[in-house]
């Protein structure tokens, strides 16, 4: 499942396709170059990528190589192939223009290199980095301490997963899956559609709700896991749905409480970006 969008980028048009299973967004490489190297006609900015290509092909460069060709809606209103590529390829290339425009974009991916190299040597500035942006965002520090709490309870869950020989990636997806339909109803895929988020991370736009329960899920695991000891995939996937399980029971019993659904559709970051618009608003 694939939607094609256009994004706006100095008043000039990028385009770009949404790969749902992947989660990732695809960028014309053409368009990127247009506007960063400022080429008059969509034919100049082919030609200037024709000559970089073969440059980065000569340098071994795997950006290049890996760059995917993907149909979409050229000036005549036509579906032709084009190359993309993924948002970590197109700062790969950014970083090969000899170009004034590009120069912001480097200094940032610099910068943000040098935080993630001091967030490895001393884990806290991270943790502190991570609050302060959530607060920049607009989020209660209620809300996160919860959020905080979550990423340690999380962890403890991928630790004993690791332990046990669950492999990262698809069988940590598969896991978490199991234990997000079991207490909410949905596949995690299923629940971000739900809420209407793209590549935007789930837990991030959960209730304080939703959070505690998803905890609850996740900690119930781990602790399944640790006194059953499984020695198999199959036997951690069956733990993950018990530990689920427990928090969906818990949900159940709060929405016969309430009289409320508990799962929200409700994303918590575009609330956060209305509640800026309208404070801006109020101040003009």
């Amino acid at each position: 499942m694939k939607k094609a969008s256009v994004k706006l980028f100095e008043k000039k048009q990028v385009r770009s396709i949404w790969f749902e299973e992947q989660e990732k967004w695809y960028f014309s490489i053409i368009d990127v170059i247009s506007i960063l190297t400022d080429q008059p006609t969509h034919q100049g900015a082919r030609n200037y990528w024709k000559v970089l290509k073969n440059r980065l092909n000569k340098e071994g460069n795997q950006t290049v190589t890996n760059c995917n060709r993907l149909k979409l809606e050229a000036e005549d209103g036509k579906m032709r192939l084009t190359d993309v590529a993924d948002t970590e390829q197109l700062f790969r290339l950014i970083q090969s223009l000899p170009s004034k425009k590009a120069e912001p974009f480097k200094l940032w991916l610099a910068r943000v290199g040098r935080e993630r190299v001091d967030e490895i040597e001393d884990p806290e500035i991270g943790i502190d980095r991570l609050m302060e942006t959530y607060l920049k965002k607009g989020y209660s520090k209620e809300w996160i301490n919860q959020r905080l709490k979550s990423i340690e309870v999380r962890k403890d869950l991928t630790d004993e997963w690791e332990n046990r020989g669950v492999k990262k990636g698809q069988e940590f997806a598969i896991l978490t899956d199991e234990i997000t339909k079991a207490w909410s109803g949905f596949k995690v895929s299923q629940y971000k559609t739900f809420k209407g988020l793209k590549k935007e991370n789930l837990r991030d736009n959960m209730t304080n709700l939703e959070l505690v329960l998803n905890m609850l899920a996740e900690a119930t695991t781990t602790e399944i896991s640790k006194e059953k000891k499984p020695s198999t995939f199959v036997e951690s996937k069956i733990i993950a749905k018990q530990g689920g399980t427990i928090a969906g029971n818990t949900r159940r019993a709060i929405e016969e409480k309430t009289g409320k659904k508990v799962v929200s559709s409700v994303s918590s970051s575009k609330q956060l970006q209305e509640n800026k618009a309208k404070q801006l608003k109020g101040k003009r």
